[in-house]
């Protein structure tokens, strides 16, 4: 007789299937602080330090703030924008923003009008919107 049992097979967390609002948001704030090494590797930075991670809520969208410490010494404060909770059909997940970031900069960290978006409380008054810079 065959066994028609399947083995069980390894869950992935996904945050934005999670409903418990506190593990979600603790993953979500781990996650991008502990991408601090891929952000640097990605920038061509020594360093890298995530000031800032808010996850997203029906009322605001995700945030992130890098600081990267280039060679030579200079900084670059940068703040990028992910989705709001509340976006049907968002073009990124939750559990998609520190890829995307990752990407904006590997790719050149090109700054045009198109991505960027005024926020007061962004280094230089504009955070990137990386589901923009995605559409692009």
């Amino acid at each position: 007789m065959t066994s028609t049992a399947a083995a069980p097979r390894h869950m992935h967390l996904d945050l934005d299937d999670d409903n418990d609002l506190e593990t979600t948001t603790q993953i979500f704030v781990g996650k991008l602080r502990a991408s601090a090494r891929r952000f640097a590797t990605a920038a061509g930075a020594d360093s890298a330090i995530v000031r800032e991670a808010v996850p997203p809520a029906r009322h605001r969208r995700a945030r992130c703030r890098v600081v990267l410490l280039y060679p030579n010494g200079q900084e670059a404060d940068v703040t990028f924008l992910g989705p709001a909770s509340s976006i049907a059909g968002k073009e990124i997940t939750m559990s998609q923003f520190d890829t995307a970031i990752e990407l904006w900069l590997g790719a050149g960290q090109e700054r045009s009008r198109r991505w960027l978006t005024p926020d007061e409380e962004a280094a230089g008054g504009v955070a990137i919107d990386v589901t923009a810079w995605l559409n692009r």
